[in-house]
């Protein structure tokens, strides 16, 4: 038995005036999708726990198996082991987004946050910058590492892990002031880090040449997500499955990671709307044919799009992610003369009018060979909800990926 796993993230949302009133999985031409939703199990799930804040590492923990109640330490740790940081107990791991803030000669907790990813930022740039802050802030205390695009890591020794950052993606076009570390509850240190890497980072060559070419600078850091070193059960062990993780962003290939799972790196995967769609799929091929029974496929770009409220590039992306992705696995899967489920989900919505995540349940199908079930003939977010088949812990959906016989409850 196979079992494919594609999350387009951040996929779900509301409906959109300027799309006829539909949202964009409905106004999407995705025919592969929906061809397999017609005879497919369809219903809704909650990956985000109660209480718990809507963030793509609790959602995929979730989808994985793993209670985020349980196992979520936050975001950051997980990035800090795809990246091959070696983190020892004492350690703390923060995401250290490169953002945009204005830059208008106001102090700084006036500035005005513009973009959280700095137009989405080519590694490269990054990674000069970062290597500059880690030359002017990094001590024996406190280094920082080179992620991908706008997302990077803060490593400090003894660092708060309990401190309640705010995310940067929630407060786009608001200004910080109100939303910064205080010195009040513990948070000076970090509000003097962020400050000084503004004085940094603001007229770095990088950002100059940026400015020159019409985009805007990464002019400060970003710190939240903080959390200490993970450990989650091996995936392998629980379910039996030899499995692999494929996605542009470290949080997954951390969770892969931790879990046991090989992490299969794409050239020119990005984590945007314009990354290596046909690549992943290939990928994945590539994986099934070498013997492995399990492959969660991850593609950021329909979230990035809802963060910058890109409605026509939501569409792009969730189209491509079937055209290119989900269409090519599943004709291998189909040929390939063994018996395979397909689940397809977001892992939480990321409504462009919010330009956030929140913690509403998402469509899900699970498409299983030989069998046929009564679904949808549009996989979208309200046909989904009129099966009336909700499951309220995201955790649970692996059971019913590999349940061998079909379920009575959604016919």
């Amino acid at each position: 038995m196979k079992y494919l796993v594609l999350i387009p993230d951040g996929m779900a949302d509301e409906k959109i005036p300027s799309l006829g009133n539909r949202t964009p999985m409905e106004a999407a031409k995705k025919p592969n999708m929906d061809r397999l939703a017609r005879e497919s199990q369809v219903g809704t799930v909650c990956n985000i726990p109660t209480g718990m804040v809507p963030e793509s590492d609790t959602a995929n923990m979730a989808i994985l198996s793993f209670d985020p109640k349980i196992y979520s330490k936050g975001r950051s740790p997980l990035e800090a082991v795809s990246m091959g940081i070696d983190m020892q107990p004492e350690d703390t791991a923060y995401r250290c987004n490169v953002v945009t803030l204005s830059d208008e000669g106001e102090d700084y907790d006036d500035k005005i946050i513009l973009d959280h990813s700095a137009d989405e930022i080519t590694t490269p740039e990054a990674d000069r910058l970062i290597q500059t802050l880690e030359q002017e802030l990094g001590n024996d205390v406190r280094r920082f590492y080179t992620g991908v695009s706008y997302r990077h890591c803060l490593i400090w020794k003894n660092g708060c892990d309990t401190y309640p950052f705010m995310r940067p993606h929630d407060i786009l076009g608001r200004r910080i002031g109100e939303y910064l570390p205080r010195e009040d509850n513990g948070g000076g240190e970090f509000y003097r880090l962020m400050r000084q890497s503004f004085d940094i980072l603001n007229h770095h060559p990088v950002n100059e040449e940026r400015r020159a070419r019409g985009l805007k600078p990464a002019n400060s850091i970003w710190l939240w997500s903080p959390g200490k070193k993970p450990a989650l059960p091996n995936f392998a062990e629980k379910w039996g499955l030899r499995g692999a993780v494929i996605s542009a962003v470290d949080l997954i290939k951390g969770i892969g990671l931790c879990a046991g799972m090989e992490s299969i790196d794409v050239e020119g995967a990005t984590g945007n709307v314009n990354t290596n769609y046909a690549g992943k799929a290939a990928a994945a091929i590539d994986a099934f044919r070498r013997g492995l029974d399990f492959v969660y496929v991850h593609v950021e770009a329909p979230d990035e799009c809802g963060h910058r409220a890109e409605i026509a590039n939501k569409l792009l992306a969730i189209e491509k992610i079937d055209a290119e992705i989900l269409g090519p696995v599943a004709a291998y899967l189909a040929s390939a003369g063994e018996d395979y489920h397909i689940m397809v989900l977001p892992d939480h919505p990321t409504p462009v009018r919010l330009r956030t995540h929140t913690s509403q349940p998402v469509p899900f199908f699970i498409y299983r060979s030989g069998q046929s079930r009564s679904g949808v003939s549009c996989f979208c977010e309200e046909s989904a909800a009129a099966k009336n088949f909700y499951l309220p812990e995201g955790w649970h959906l692996m059971d019913l990926l590999t349940e061998p016989e079909e379920r009575k409850d959604n016919t």
